[in-house]
This record gives C-alpha cells, structure tokens and sequence, in this order.
C-alpha cells in the first residue's frame, strides 16, 4: 500500500503532525510543503536525525509534485486563529490561501488521492476542496469533531475516574461553536450514560447541569488554550494521526469525520460538510452511521447545518 504522506503548511500544526507521524510506523514518507522552503528543510532534517530511534522512513522537504506520489495530502496551510476570533470569522483570510495551494495542486492529483482538511473552519474549507478540486466526496474529508470528540471523552473520564478509552461518545456537527454532543448514544464501560448515572448517584439531580458544564468545557477548549498560549497543536497533531492510520491501514475505524451531507438529515438541509460518525477506509469514507440521536440533539444538527450553510451561501461557494 502506499504509504507517502504529504503535508502542505509547516506552521505549529503541521510540524507537529509531522513529528508526531515520525514516531510512527504506519508512514512511510513524509513530504512537507511550505512557502518557507528553509524552514521545511530545517524541520525535515532535524526530523530525519531522530530515524534511529524510530522506525525507517523518509522524511523531506518539497513542492506540489510530490502529490502525485501521495496517498494523502494533509492541508494544515492557513492564517492562525487569533484570541477571540471564532472559527468563522477566519474564513474570508483562509479561502484566499486556499485558492493558491488548490490550483498548484490540481496538475498532479490522481484518482486515487485522499485529501484532509485541518485548516479552520474546516467544514467550511472542506466543502471549498471539494467544489473546486473535482475528487469525489468520499476522498475530500476534514479533521471535523474527531478532537472534540477526544476531548469530550477526556472531560467525562475526568469526571467518571473511567479510562477515557472504555468511554464511547460523539460530538457532531460544526467543529465550532454549534457542535452538540450526542450524549443519547453514549456509552461508559458498556453501560449507557443513563444507567451508568443511575448506578453512580453522584450527580443526582444535577445531573443535566454537570452534562451541560462538560460540553461547554469541549467546545470552550481551544479558545481556552489560545488565550494561554497562543495556539492549539498537540492533540490536534495526535487527532489527525489517528485519521491517517485509519486510513493507511485500512481499519474501518468509526470517526466523526466532516464529510458531504446529502440526505442524511432528511433533506432538510443538504450540500455542506460537518461531522457524523463515518467508517473509514483505504479509499476514504465507506458510509456515514445514522445513529438514534436525542429530538433535542437531532435539531441542534439542523441548526448547526443551517448555520454553515448560510455561510456558504453568503460567500456564494456552492
């Protein structure tokens, strides 16, 4: 299998995907592009002097003809978010970057191409890859609520004393501030977060008040890290991680991946991208899960696909 990743943005996003993909073994080549081309030489060597302590691979500087030789190509390219900016508020500066690495792109895609969408707002800018750069749906996704739903996870292993990892749950829709949590599907141990409450007793009638406080600590979480230190790119750099193992190990693992919506909320609103639970493949996504989400949540996704729609009509990039 192809196992050649490029990355396009050496920025604190990208060069700690980069760091974090060397010290895995699913890679094979890691190709970084920037405008920079000295600082991606820099990061690429001083990369490639740690080889011995991981597993062989190539990693090195480059430009857009190495996406011909890509199974996936990462953009982390883009303006950083600044304190108090919302994730929208930085879309009219990043289409402008986008356009440039999109038509330096285009000669060198190939039919068989993943591209992963990390610049925010990613649903947004992954429904721009997607118009303009002709692949289909299923190979143009975003890093969407895959880290939000870690940090959900994170917050309720906090609050439970249950390692994170035996905690399954969703947060969907906008990686922003319309995300909701679909705490109706989740579960903690195999039991449901009902009857897990139930069995625990601590919170008792607070119980709704202290579920509100965690997705509030989710959805408050970046904003919370950049006003400390300017940037969020450490769990942002493991999340997308994950998302390329998936995908180059071909391990149809469920993740909540911003994707094409078509019909999946009944028609009522359609032709934009936000996060659901997706199977992930080789070939990029095998098929969105519709899940038995809560009335309430269910129009919270209404709304927040309202809302990225209506951006994507007021910039007309449909």
């Amino acid at each position: 299998m192809n196992r050649n990743v490029v990355i396009v943005g050496d920025g604190l996003v990208g060069s700690t995907l980069a760091y974090t993909l060397t010290m895995s073994s699913f890679v094979k080549k890691i190709t970084i592009i920037d405008l920079n081309k000295e600082k991606a030489e820099g990061d690429a060597l001083d990369m490639m002097q740690g080889l011995p302590f991981v597993s062989q691979k190539v990693i090195k500087s480059g430009d857009y003809n190495d996406v011909k030789d890509a199974h996936i190509v990462v953009l982390t390219a883009g303006v950083a978010q600044k304190e108090g900016e919302t994730r929208i508020d930085l879309l009219k500066r990043n289409i402008k970057v986008f356009d440039s690495i999109i038509e330096s792109m285009k000669p060198f895609i190939h039919k068989d191409l993943i591209v992963l969408v990390v610049t925010n707002p990613v649903d947004i800018l992954s429904y721009y890859v997607y118009k303009k750069l002709g692949l289909p749906a299923r190979q143009i996704i975003g890093s969407g609520t895959v880290l939000d739903t870690a940090r959900l996870k994170s917050a309720i292993s906090e609050d439970t004393n249950v390692d994170a990892r035996n905690i399954h749950t969703f947060v969907l829709g906008e990686h922003g501030d319309t995300e909701v949590a679909a705490w109706s599907v989740t579960s903690i141990g195999g039991l449901s977060l009902e009857k897990f409450c139930q069995n625990c007793g601590r919170c008792k009638d607070k119980r709704v008040a202290n579920l509100k406080n965690l997705h509030e600590e989710v959805r408050n979480a970046a904003y919370k890290i950049i006003k400390k230190k300017g940037a969020t790119y450490y769990a942002i750099g493991l999340s997308v991680s994950k998302i390329i193992d998936t995908i180059l190990n071909d391990s149809h693992s469920v993740l909540t991946i911003s994707t094409l919506i078509t019909d999946e909320l009944d028609g009522i609103v359609k032709d934009f991208y936000f996060s659901l639970p997706v199977v992930l493949s080789s070939s990029g996504i095998e098929k969105v899960l519709h899940l038995d989400y809560s009335r309430e949540e269910y129009e919270g996704l209404i709304k927040s696909a309202q809302s990225l729609r209506k951006v994507i009509e007021e910039l007309d990039i449909a």
